[in-house]
């Protein structure tokens, strides 16, 4: 259970990260300045964190999740790549689209994480899986508001950026739960974020750093993004994924939305309607389902084995 709620709280961190990224550019920044400025803060940030941790480890028997190989390192740079192209392709996406079409574009990760569980592992998804998916879908595209809204004359171009990050944002979920995972998870993190900002930096080179913004008001929102985009999701994840796997973690993923849609309503002030906020809680009825299932499940299954201990007792 502390696996799923370590899962859920990374989910909800990047739930915040569209209310800050419409704030840092009502002010005027760029996706260049925003991009840059959470990989640097978040990368520098993680790196102090292994610092700290390893030389806690060094006391303990956990040093050896500090050692790591240079294939290792590849590997996860590259896979931290994934998040940062989700990123840079979200809050581009957002330039085109409304943000209600663009969230509904981005959550099509929590069915392609089950079709990839299903074609690598080669196993048809649980009934559990295959209802929580459905209403999340339900979900997910009333929260959005998109149902109320018109969206005609929608960009092709953001249409396609917006389903490229869910796919990027399925590949990290995945892969960021099965490599290295001997590895420490602040560790893992450090190196898959090192991966993510040197890609930023070739993309979009870091003008921030000597143009002034961080001096004109970038600085607390990059600080912010860092924190609950960089920091918090990808070490939440990567110590959560490896122990519920990666389609579970693609669904408790979703917890995002009613994040979004909250913070949208308390700091933006932003109009949700009734329609939203009930899909808001279906949302999170589909997050929570695989796991009142399961344990319903094991319930009736601890039940039946008392009542066959109960007849064999008897019977003797």
């Amino acid at each position: 259970m502390k696996y799923v709620i370590v899962i859920l709280a990374g989910a909800c961190s990047f739930g915040l990260l569209a209310t800050f990224v419409k704030k840092a550019y009502e002010i005027g920044f760029s996706v260049g300045d925003v991009v840059g400025s959470q990989n640097l803060f978040g990368v520098t940030m993680l790196w102090l964190l292994v610092l700290m941790s390893k030389k806690f480890a060094k006391r303990s028997y956990d040093s050896q999740a500090f050692r790591i190989t240079f294939r290792q390192v590849l590997l996860l740079m590259t896979v931290g790549t994934t998040t940062g192209l989700t990123g840079m392709l979200y809050y581009t996406a957002l330039q085109y689209i409304p943000a209600s079409f663009a969230i509904v574009l981005l959550f099509q990760f929590t069915w392609m994480g089950i079709l990839l569980e299903s074609v690598v592992d080669r196993k048809r998804p649980g009934k559990d899986k295959v209802l929580s998916l459905i209403a999340l879908f339900v979900g997910i595209i009333m929260a959005s508001g998109f149902l109320g809204g018109s969206h005609k004359g929608i960009s092709f171009l953001g249409v396609a950026l917006g389903l490229s990050s869910a796919v990027t944002y399925t590949l990290f979920i995945w892969f960021s739960g099965r490599t290295a995972k001997q590895v420490a998870p602040i560790a893992r993190s450090a190196i898959m974020l090192s991966g993510s900002f040197i890609l930023a930096m070739l993309v979009f080179p870091p003008h921030f750093i000597i143009d002034g913004s961080l001096h004109e008001g970038l600085l607390p929102w990059g600080l912010l993004l860092a924190l609950f985009g960089v920091v918090i999701p990808p070490l939440f994840y990567a110590i959560g994924v490896p122990r519920i796997g990666g389609g579970l973690a693609s669904i408790l993923s979703a917890a995002e939305l009613p994040m979004a849609v909250m913070m949208s309503y308390i700091v933006l002030n932003e109009m949700v309607g009734w329609q939203q906020w009930l899909g808001v809680i279906i949302t999170l009825c589909g997050i929570a389902l695989p796991e009142l299932m399961k344990r319903s499940l094991v319930k009736k299954s601890s039940s039946l084995k008392k009542q066959y201990q109960r007849s064999v007792y008897r019977w003797k």
